[in-house]
Order: C-alpha cells, then structure tokens, then sequence
C-alpha cells in the first residue's frame, strides 16, 4: 500500500488530493500526477495514459477521474498520470518520443542510463507500476488508426487470474490475452506480479465525449473490483481473443474493405493497396477468420508500419 510513498519527506494525508511532478532524471521532464490518498486504508490504483502522446480519449479520461474521484469515499490510494509521454504530447507530433524517436510502450520496465524513453520508462515503472496493487493503462488507435473497443490482460502472467478478473470489469465486447510480455507498461507490471489491463478505446486523434465517459465508468468499476471504491462491480461477458498483427508489405494508397468490429472469413479481401496511378499493387487477403479489432484508416500507407490488427478466439491452453 502507499501508505509509505512519501512526498517531500512527509506521508500524505488521508482524505486528500494533491498534485505534483515526477522528474526524469538526467533530463528536464516532469511529469504530472495526481495523488488520491482515501480516508481509510485499502490497496493502491494506478492509472496511466497518454503513453502513446496522439491517443486523446485516455488523456482525458484521466484528467476528469484525477479531479473527480472524492478521497473521502476511497479507502487505498489512487495515482493518475494523465500524459505520460509529454514531451510527444506538447509537440504534437506522433506517439513516439520526440527526444530519441522510440515508441515509449516498448521499452518498459526501462533503463536509468538508457536512452532519454527509457529513461521514462524506469522513472514511472519504479517510482509507480512496480509499487502499485494494480494497474490501469489507457489506450486509443493512434491519430492515423480506428478501433473497436477492447481491454488486453497478459497471459501465463504470475497475476494472470487477477488482471483478467480486472479486465472483465471492462464494458467491451472482446478481451485479448495477450503474449506480450514485455515492453508495455502493463505488460511490464503483470510480469512483476501487479495485475494490469490496457483499455483500448477512441482513435483517429478525437476526444469522442461519450468514449471518455466510458473510459471513466471502466475506471471506477475496476476500482470497486479491487475494493477501493465501495460498491459491486458489473461483470461484463466476453469473448476472449488471440490477437494477430499484420504490417504493410508496401508503401502505398490504402483502400480497407472490412469495417472495425466485423467478422471476416479466410481468403476475404482486407483492404486493397494501390500505387500513386490508382493501379493495385497488393491485395490483402485474411489467412483466417478473424475479428477486425483495429486498422489504420488514413489514406498512406508505409511498407512494414502497422496496417491491420485482429483477433481469433483464443484456445484455451
């Protein structure tokens, strides 16, 4: 429990919020938090987003559930960050890290000598995740992706049974249990025995209200399944999926054929990709059936970045 988590040498008081900076050593960043202390004793929340800076639902979820949720009816502790790539944030440029150009939610747990990502990464995986009961990290499509809504949990975690009792707490239609065990944030946790989810909702660089009202409602459910806000949680029934990654074989005009969220079959056509001519140059068939979960739907597309992501029912092992 954070009862111990000490700020200016002193315990933080029960029943307050309070607000501060994290540094990141050996460089200028602060990054902002939100310190929820309950007025009575309970395990410790953490929420994460803005780890991908362009994905705007999560970050405004976490603004509104810093300033909305009262101490006075948590019993633990609840610590938001709500941008924790910054730096991509105030520069509005990709998800990536401006400083050295990595993906940020694939270098956890991070290195205190690393480069200037995962510098980051350590900071706030051992100043936090590391130390927390659980974890929440918040997700979008990135500004060129859509997305059906879902929640990952990592599986053969030491915490597996956990994070997927989290994740059920999530109103969405599919869970992915993914195989990914490292590199995310909450990947990172669940190996270190922290139940975690990732909740994937919003995209295309929007701030949908009702998606941010969502967001907040999963919140404060999962908070209830841990015990930290009183009240029942609402399971929701789902179907478990195994998630499969395909890139762009070349550079090109995309044309998807299948909308996010729809069933496919294999040998259906996914999406078209055409020269500058308008003439095809790669036709993208499904190898399997499948679940669109997430495309990009800008019109480019760049040889060997993200193109489509879907799932299959997962089998059990």
């Amino acid at each position: 429990m954070y009862r111990s988590f000490k700020i200016n040498a002193a315990l933080p008081t029960p029943g307050t919020r309070t607000r501060h900076v994290l540094p990141v050593y050996g460089t200028k960043l602060q990054i902002p938090y939100t310190l929820i202390t309950g007025a009575r004793e309970g395990l410790t929340a953490v929420i994460t987003a803005g780890i991908h800076s362009t994905e705007y639902v999560g970050v405004q979820a976490a603004i509104e559930i810093a300033r909305e949720l009262d101490p006075q009816k948590i019993s633990g502790t609840v610590i938001v960050l709500p941008i924790v790539n910054r730096s991509g944030f105030e520069t509005r440029g990709t998800s990536l890290v401006p400083e050295d150009g990595k993906n940020l939610n694939c270098v956890f747990p991070g290195d205190p000598e690393g480069s200037f990502s995962e510098r980051l990464a350590h900071v706030v995986f051992e100043s936090f995740l590391a130390r927390a009961d659980c974890c929440i990290d918040l997700h979008s499509g990135d500004n060129y992706e859509s997305l059906e809504p879902f929640v990952y949990y990592v599986g053969a975690a030491p915490c597996e049974a956990a994070s997927q009792a989290m994740a059920a707490c999530v109103n969405t239609r599919y869970a992915v249990r993914s195989a990914c065990r490292f590199g995310g944030a909450y990947n990172a946790a669940s190996m270190r025995g922290v139940p975690s989810v990732l909740i994937e909702r919003g995209g295309n660089g929007l701030v949908h209200w009702d998606e941010v009202q969502a967001d907040k409602s999963d919140i404060r459910n999962i908070l209830r399944c841990m015990g930290i806000l009183a009240g029942r949680p609402t399971y929701y029934e789902k179907k478990t999926l195994s998630q499969i990654a395909l890139t762009a074989p070349v550079t090109g005009c995309w044309y998807p054929a299948v909308e996010i969220g729809d069933y496919f079959r294999a040998g259906d056509a996914l999406g078209e990709i055409r020269d500058y001519y308008g003439e095809t140059l790669h036709t993208i068939i499904a190898p399997e059936d499948g679940i669109l979960l997430y495309q990009t739907n800008s019109l480019n597309l760049i040889k060997n970045e993200p193109m489509v992501s879907y799932g299959i029912l997962h089998e059990p092992t």
